[in-house]
């Protein structure tokens, strides 16, 4: 209720002030809590390969798949830039009612997407007693990474049968 009275700036301060309490307050209960612990190297977790890859024998040219994962990676990039500056013009954008400002009409149009009522599936799950709500992974990322080849190495091709 006190987040509806306050300014989004008076209240990140006040989250603020907040967490130099609580960091005081850890350093004189457990002192160690509060030292930066040093991380183990970031373990990247890699899902299975998805059904329908190449054969071995089929696997493009090195540079096929060179030149293909450094456009991946330029798109992406792009794609990660656009979609920031999306945001920031849709935080103003989504508070204006419909009409025209300038040369640009604002309006909104329906939806024809629909999505799942998890939180009515989850109440009917519980009413019948038919325990959690059954949950399904996304389909995982694609990401590429540029790694240095070792200089006695001309050509690397890995695959992991």
């Amino acid at each position: 209720m006190l987040n509806l009275l306050m300014s989004p700036r008076a209240a990140r301060t006040v989250r603020g002030l907040l967490g130099t309490v609580a960091d005081a307050v850890r350093s004189v209960v457990a002192p160690a809590s509060l030292a930066e612990q040093p991380e183990a190297a970031a373990v990247v977790v890699e899902a299975p390969d998805p059904a329908g890859l190449y054969e071995p024998d089929e696997i493009p040219a090195v540079e096929t798949i060179e030149t293909a994962a450094r456009e991946y990676e330029r798109a992406a990039d792009q794609a990660r830039r656009a979609d920031r500056g999306k945001r920031a013009a849709k935080k103003v954008l989504d508070k204006l009612p419909a009409g025209v400002y300038g040369t640009w009409r604002v309006f909104r149009t329906p939806s024809s997407r629909q999505t799942p009522d998890l939180a009515a599936i989850t109440a009917t799950y519980k009413r019948l007693g038919l325990g959690p709500v059954p949950m399904k992974p996304c389909a995982p990322s694609l990401k590429v990474e540029q790694v240095e080849v070792l200089a006695d190495v001309e050509t690397l091709t890995a695959v992991a049968v």
